[in-house]
């Protein structure tokens, strides 16, 4: 059996939880004060996944920067991938909330998530 520590994410409170495992099934879970630190733990020991927020250039625009994010979870392991995919690039305004900037990034599609006005 093993025995993982972590630390919620899921609210401020922080809560230190810890986590039994036989292999890849979860036996318990415990210093969790809700339900969602329990499903936290869950996931999180057998297949991290994170939302991934970052910012492009922006191209005659009202901001020289564009704030943008996955549009899905991915894959802890894939964060560098979709990162270095989002390194050089450069978007021309105006840009909507919501609009694809890049697709398959990691294997999902990154989108704005800022209004951004031509000049």
């Amino acid at each position: 059996m093993e025995k993982k520590e972590l630390t919620c994410i899921c609210c401020p409170m922080g809560c230190a939880l810890s986590v039994e495992l036989e292999g890849s099934n979860v036996l318990s879970v415990s210093g969790n004060t809700c339900k969602r630190g329990d499903a936290y733990a869950r996931d999180e020991v057998v297949r991290p996944v994170r939302m991934v927020t970052s910012i492009v250039k922006v191209k005659n625009g009202n901001l020289k920067m564009l704030p943008v994010k996955t549009k899905e979870l991915i894959d802890k392991s894939r964060i560098n991938e979709c990162l270095e995919a989002l390194k050089d690039v450069e978007v021309n305004a105006p840009i909507h909330i919501g609009d694809i900037i890049l697709h398959n990034a990691a294997g999902t599609d990154i989108i704005a998530t800022r209004n951004v006005e031509a000049v």
